[in-house]
């Protein structure tokens, strides 16, 4: 595919005199539009856990929402992001530094065999090319032109991911980066891009769609706020709840005096949440049960994807 085809996205005229020459394609997807409604997700090929989850959750949810995932076919984060879009049946384009018949890594030839057959394969280097260090940064500016914005999940202060930010940035492109540990080494560049280069921080696929989609429409809805048994209670009800100690028990007159009610209000409001389990009756007066003490939810436990492999160390050839 050349410059001036049908299928030929018109973003990557915004490379100007760097603009690829021609593209090799091989899948059945159609490039120019999967690039019209696209978002790249790069990062680290040494990644944790927590990021292999966020790539993936954020292709999947970004699929179900009717938008394209492009990376570059890279172990780790760019692995997850693919198979994450695949998963929800959605479009995604790995960018090769390599011929699209050359499946590199070898580990992700499976991958690329499932795309190659629902999606799409690109490279500007020839059929039967075989990658070197300085293909994937040149690839990396396709990458950034082919999509409205890119979403650095986990990079290293050198890292490859960055680059493709550096990319976006100069063409005009969102530039989103997710948070991570401060411990973490794969999460430096992520901070450093919100930092120092003014990056928009993401934390959900909602966040990514406000960030790339259209003014005012693709708005991101609040958090939900967490809703405790306390805040279903009428408003004397709880404010009675809220007059008990943390600690230790209470008369019904001290709990009268500090909610600001009567007395026999008191009284009838000790029964209603004696019965929904917020208090119990001891020899000292009244206390509050567990759940009556509980301020929040119950935690939930983080759950590492089971269909994505943990990375380890990274290919010597590819920057991360």
């Amino acid at each position: 595919m050349c410059p001036g085809d049908p299928e030929w996205p018109t973003t990557l005229d915004d490379l100007g005199a760097g603009r690829p020459y021609a593209l090799w394609l091989h899948g059945p997807g159609d490039l120019r539009y999967s690039c019209l409604r696209s978002v790249a997700i790069v990062g680290s090929r040494a990644a944790s856990p927590y990021g292999l989850r966020a790539a993936a959750d954020f292709a999947s949810e970004l699929a179900d929402q009717g938008w394209s995932v492009i990376s570059g076919g890279a172990l780790g984060i760019d692995a997850a992001a693919h198979r994450g879009s695949l998963a929800a049946d959605g479009p995604t384009v790995a960018v090769l530094a390599n011929g699209v018949d050359v499946p590199y890594p070898a580990s992700n030839e499976g991958l690329f065999a499932e795309m190659a057959r629902r999606s799409l394969l690109v490279s500007e280097s020839p059929p039967g090319t075989h990658p070197h260090r300085l293909r994937f940064l040149v690839r990396n500016r396709v990458i950034a032109a082919l999509s409205r914005g890119t979403v650095v999940v986990e990079a290293e202060a050198r890292s490859g991911a960055l680059n493709t930010a550096g990319w976006a940035a100069k063409l005009g492109r969102v530039v989103m980066a997710v948070p991570g540990p401060i411990t973490s080494r794969s999460s430096i560049g992520c901070h450093r891009l919100l930092r120092e280069e003014g990056a928009t921080l993401v934390t959900r696929p909602e966040e990514i769609v406000e960030a790339v989609g259209r003014i005012g429409t693709d708005l991101a809805p609040p958090p939900a706020t967490p809703v405790l048994p306390r805040d279903r209670l009428e408003r004397v009800t709880r404010s009675v709840l809220e007059a008990f100690p943390a600690r230790g028990a209470a008369g019904p007159a001290q709990l009268a005096v500090k909610a600001g009610v009567d007395l026999n209000t008191v009284n009838a409001k000790l029964g209603l949440l004696a019965a929904g389990g917020f208090i119990e009756r001891t020899s000292a007066g009244w206390r509050l049960t567990k759940s009556g003490r509980s301020n929040s939810p119950p935690p939930t436990q983080a759950v590492d994807p089971p269909d994505l492999p943990r990375i380890g160390n990274d290919h010597p050839l590819e920057p991360r």
